[in-house]
């Protein structure tokens, strides 16, 4: 890693957005999906013993696939190699499986592979991954919004362990969006925020379960909302509102509203 390197990677530390900025680092900072990640559980048995297998990760957006393959890729002692089947090509592949087998040979090591998008790729594409898969001379962690027993190659999904995410929880959420407003090394911690108890139920609620969608729209609240004269964000409601564009509906069971 040279000079550029570093700054480049320091730079996107404090310019990504607030999703990216957030994103897991180890199993225990994940919120969610304790069915499949609780303690004791299959996939964090796997991850926490570095013997993860060819997986398939599928759920709605924003419900944690690429959060895991992250916390993957920093407690591996493994290569760990990041493709999108959406811009990915058969020759991505050939090169990715080459590589892979040259590293068992000279250094042995695996090669992990993260095929974000996994359901975008052809029979062609997903066929000319199952030998080295098969062979184990790369290990597979797909991730996809639709389900896998209809959109993936039933020869990959059976050497494949298929993890279902759910979508978050409202209390997920909210404790997601607490956790970026009070870290201070990578979420908001260091400025002067106050968040009303209504607009951060907004946020949960409006974020049908997506924690990106969540983190997106309270620092767009952040970002646009001047402080005032004590240097306080105060993010209300209002802010909540425009942020997700959704107003909250005023329900009353015993009234007319």
């Amino acid at each position: 890693m040279d000079l550029f390197d570093v700054n480049e990677k320091d730079y996107k530390a404090k310019n990504a957005p607030l999703p990216y900025r957030m994103a897991p680092r180890t199993v225990e900072e994940i919120v969610g999906q304790e069915p499949v990640l609780g303690p004791g559980k299959l996939l964090r048995r796997l991850i926490e013993t570095d013997k993860i297998t060819s997986v398939i990760l599928y759920g709605p957006p924003g419900t944690g696939k690429t959060a895991i393959a992250r916390v993957i890729a920093n407690s591996t002692n493994g290569f760990f190699e990041w493709l999108n089947a959406s811009v990915a090509k058969v020759d991505d592949i050939r090169k990715a499986s080459l590589e892979a087998r040259e590293r068992i040979k000279m250094h042995k090591m695996k090669t992990i592979l993260f095929l974000d998008e996994i359901h975008r790729f052809n029979k062609l594409q997903q066929d000319a991954l199952l030998p080295d898969v098969e062979e184990g001379n790369l290990i597979l962690i797909g991730a996809t919004t639709e389900n896998p027993f209809f959109y993936i190659n039933s020869a990959l999904v059976s050497r494949s362990q298929i993890f279902e995410l759910k979508p978050l929880t409202q209390e997920n959420l909210k404790e997601i969006v607490k956790i970026a407003l009070t870290d201070k090394e990578r979420g908001l911690g260091k400025q002067k925020i106050k968040m009303t108890p209504e607009a951060l139920e907004h946020l949960a609620k409006l974020s049908d379960g997506d924690a990106r969608r969540a983190l997106s729209a309270l620092e767009l609240g952040v970002l646009s909302t001047p402080p005032d004269k004590k240097g306080i964000i105060n993010f209300t409601l209002q802010v909540a509102e425009e942020s997700i564009q959704k107003k909250a509906v005023v329900y009353d069971k015993k009234g007319d509203q």
